[in-house]
Formats: structure tokens, sequence, C-alpha cells
């Protein structure tokens, strides 16, 4: 059995040496056995991601964040489970009971001042608990906000935020934005250069689905440490039980094509790992 690590302190091991730790949203049990069987295969952590929209298609946190680390505590390398764009507190101190690994609390909604004070008072509990705090500057693109591609984080803004909250993990604005289906954007390298050597802490990349592999490559090269991805592992999911059910109409058991969109995301998690670690 793995004892399930810190997020800060995978993030720092990453950062020192200029890689990247992969992080992919589970929406379905399948989605985080499948992560784990991908990270076991490349031999390298990962993070099982979860989201307020999972919890809310789950009916609750706990089903799937209890199935989500007995995975984990199964897995033969370090699976993290994270909490991911969590705005509502009290959701955070239900996954500090439950004992997830780590929490992106997202008060990008609110007044710069009011996110400084509320993220403030999450890592203060967070980290009582033994728990990392991943947080963000503004909205998130696809999201009407920061991560949308014209979208840009202030290096000295960021350095402000990080000293003023404490926070382990920075989510930052570089070119990339949500729920893209085609991997065409593109990030600025400069700014992600910049913006490692002026915050403290590993920064974050969220929208990573819409990145090729060079890109992918080229936002770790420049300082990002941890890569969000979901839509991209989705798509091959949702592709591989349609060209299933197109062929063969007549199934009716879902183990018989849903194993087959696990199977993708665990292939494809690996590969993803691997270029990231690299």
């Amino acid at each position: 059995m793995i004892t399930r690590p810190a997020l800060a302190r995978i993030l720092a091991s990453a950062r020192e040496r200029n890689a990247a730790v992969g992080a992919f949203n589970v929406i379905l049990l399948e989605h985080a056995e499948a992560i784990a069987s991908g990270a076991e295969q490349a031999g390298v952590p990962v993070v099982l991601q979860i989201s307020e929209n999972c919890v809310r298609y789950h009916g609750g946190l706990a089903p799937i964040a209890l199935a989500s680390l007995e995975i984990a505590k199964r897995a033969k390398v370090e699976v993290l489970v994270h909490l991911d764009h969590i705005e509502d507190q009290d959701l955070v101190r239900e996954g500090v009971e439950l004992g997830v690994d780590s929490v992106m609390y997202d008060g990008s909604r609110l007044p710069y001042d009011e996110n400084v004070r509320t993220t403030r008072e999450i890592a203060d509990l967070c980290h009582a608990a033994g728990i990392a705090v991943e947080a963000e500057l503004g909205e998130v693109g696809g999201k009407d906000g920061v991560h949308a591609p014209g979208a840009r984080t202030d290096p000295a803004e960021a350095d402000a935020f990080v000293k003023a909250t404490g926070v382990d993990a920075l989510a930052v604005a570089v070119g990339t934005s949500h729920a893209m289906v085609s991997r065409t954007a593109s990030v600025d390298r400069a700014l992600v250069s910049r913006l490692r050597d002026a915050v403290a802490v590993p920064l974050v990349l969220h929208g990573s689905s819409g990145l090729s592999d060079d890109e992918l490559r080229g936002a770790v090269e420049s300082g990002m440490t941890k890569i969000n991805i979901s839509t991209h592992l989705n798509g091959l999911f949702t592709r591989s039980l349609k060209q299933f059910l197109d062929e063969r109409p007549d199934v009716v058991d879902p183990r018989k094509y849903v194993r087959l969109g696990r199977a993708a995301v665990e292939e494809e998690t690996a590969r993803l790992l691997r270029l990231l670690a690299a």
C-alpha cells in the first residue's frame, strides 16, 4: 500500500526536475480506474480530480470521493485525490473530513480582496489537516474568465496573491481555455517563464486539453508544473463507446462497451504522463 503524499511535495519534486505532474478529471468510476492504471503503466504519480460538476452529477461528494480514495490507496504508484474548482466552502470542509489530498479552492468570481481573504481561510483550514491548496486569481476560460485565450496573469499580482494567501500552487492564465475539443491552443511560454521566476509555488495549467504534445512540452519546459486535462480524455472515452455501439447496436450490457472507453483513457493517460515527466 502506498501512503498518499501531499500534493505540495510531489509538485515541488517535479518543479526541481523541470517536469510536470498530470492531473485528470474523474467523471465516472471508470475514469478513476483508468487514470490510476495509466499511471501504473507510466510508473509516475498522478492526480485524480473531482469537480463540483462531478459532485452534482453523483448527488454528493462522498460516493465518488471515497471510491477514488480507495482506488488511490490500492494503486502501485502515488495517486492523489484532488477537489477541483470548488467554490462551496462546505464542500471543502467535507473533503477535508473524507481525507482528500488537496483542494483547488476557486474564489475567482469574488472581488480580489474577498478572494484573498476566503482563500487564506481555506488554506489555513486545509494546512491544519495536512492538505495542500491550489487557487487562482480570476475566472477560468470557458467560464467567462481569466483562462480565455487572450487573458494573461500578471506576475507581480500573482506573487502578491500567493504571499497573501499562503497557497501551495497557483493556476495561471497563459493562453489556454477549458472544454476545448481541438488541440489548437498555444501557450505564452515567455510569460510562463516570467511567472515561474516571480512566483515561489508551482504553477498550474488549466484547460490543457486544447494543447498539442509540442505545446504541452513547451509549457512544462517553460515552467508549468501541474497540467490539468479532462475534455481530451472524455473525447476518447466517448468516441470508443460510439464506435462500438455503431457497429454493435444490439449489445445492451454496458460493461462490453464502457470497458473500451476505460481502456482508451488508460492508454492515453499513460502516454501523456510519460510526455509530461520526460
